[in-house]
């Protein structure tokens, strides 16, 4: 069974977009949805979308922590 089965791809995509804002409290919400539709589109000829959230996911998570490591809020 795919992963959480009967969930649209766009609604885990706005579940990743709340769990990254928590996580990551002093990212504005503009730099998050652009980094999230950003690594998002870099699937769209993907013929399999059971993973893509999750994928998704990793690579933001990744690229906001490298960010907040080189440029640390006061």
């Amino acid at each position: 069974m795919p992963p959480r089965a009967g969930i649209s791809e766009q609604t885990r995509i706005a579940e990743i977009e709340r769990r990254l804002m928590e996580q990551f409290p002093g990212i504005s919400i503009e730099v998050l949805d652009a980094a999230v539709r950003e690594h998002h589109s870099r699937f769209q000829a993907s013929p399999i979308r059971d993973f893509i959230p999750l994928l998704v996911e990793k690579r933001v998570r990744q690229e906001l922590a490298e960010a907040s490591l080189s440029h640390p809020v006061a």
